[in-house]
């Protein structure tokens, strides 16, 4: 009897079990990223961590992952901005990560993006600036952006953010298709080319420091073209939401010099059809106490992601704000 009486109540604990998670609805939400080898992915991971909190997790009071109770969230590794606008806007994924660039022309239908707006994109972040770099074989230098013509040249993935900016960036400088070799490729597969000697130089916009740049960097080593100051400022007017930047001396161990470089805001997007209390749930949940933690431990790019900086720039790329985003900036004053 008292073994049929122990059966029983483990029976129906597991019972009750059961009911409990059933009860609680499990929501899962999908963010878009970039490849392995550059900084979406990474970031993407930590962010899906953060606003995780599936059924059966501790409560943030007590103790547990501040993450949005019964949410899953998953971080897919993606052709990165172009990519995941399109999936967003298609409602193939909930949420991720674009550059500004990218993030204007497919919502305003530029580009392009002509005839192809994306008008349910919403931002429900500004997360941290994507240094546009233009990779290189060790001991290889150019006299400036021009010097391109006739050389095998990376340009990032079709459509991407990046070679959407590079391509308008070349064209100032008489570098185009009719002149260059040109190899759409994901920033893994430019490194691995420059590598073995099948590209002469490549571009790639992300936050540094870059995985696949640490291993050429560590290998083969590679040498970082730095934009004249006039190229700097020519990039800024043709693509305006590449700001002067500074990639410092020492960020890659082989490049003992300060780069001067263009870069661009990295965002987290959604669609507009996401429920409002879900996207201020999330947006809540990025901002957490346990995800500050989180960014802080899991990438160098993770430091600079901050709410004192979650809206800079979101009004000039002329995109919404979700309005459950919009709701919790709102309620903690940083939205009049």
């Amino acid at each position: 009897m008292k073994i049929m009486r122990h059966l029983t109540g483990a029976a129906l604990a597991c019972t009750l079990m059961s009911t409990s998670v059933a009860a609680q609805d499990i929501n899962f939400f999908r963010i878009g990223t970039g490849g392995a080898g550059g900084t979406y992915f990474p970031i993407g991971g930590i962010i899906a961590n953060a606003i995780s909190n599936p059924p059966g997790s501790r409560a943030c009071d007590q103790g547990g992952n501040c993450g949005v109770p019964g949410l899953v969230a998953m971080a897919q590794s993606t052709n990165a901005s172009a990519h995941n606008v399109n999936a967003i806007q298609n409602g193939q994924m909930e949420a991720g990560l674009s550059g500004a660039a990218t993030l204007h022309f497919a919502y305003h239908g530029k580009g392009k993006f002509e005839g192809n707006a994306k008008p349910d994109l919403r931002v429900i972040a500004n997360l941290y600036p994507e240094d546009l770099h233009l990779v290189m074989p060790k001991d290889k230098s150019l006299n400036g952006l021009g010097d391109l013509k006739g050389q095998r040249v990376g340009i990032a993935q079709a459509g991407s953010g990046t070679q959407i900016a590079v391509e308008l960036i070349l064209d100032d400088h008489g570098v185009n298709r009719g002149n260059i070799d040109e190899a759409e490729l994901n920033n893994s597969q430019s490194a691995e080319r420059l590598a073995d000697g099948q590209l002469d130089a490549y571009f790639y916009a992300a936050g540094t420091p870059v995985a696949a740049m640490i291993q050429l960097d560590n290998t083969k080593g590679m040498e970082l073209y730095s934009f004249t100051d006039e190229e700097v400022k020519q990039a800024n007017t043709t693509v305006p939401y590449y700001i002067p930047s500074n990639i410092p001396a020492g960020t890659y161990p082989g490049v003992d010099y300060d780069v001067n470089t263009v870069a661009v805001s990295g965002m987290l997007v959604t669609n507009a059809k996401i429920d409002d209390e879900l996207i201020y749930q999330i947006t809540k949940a990025i901002w957490s106490k346990t995800a500050r933690k989180l960014l802080d431990n899991g990438h160098a790019k993770g430091k600079v992601i901050t709410l004192e900086t979650a809206l800079d720039g979101v009004k000039g790329i002329g995109v919404p704000l979700h309005p459950g985003a919009e709701r919790f900036y709102r309620e903690i004053g940083m939205i009049d």
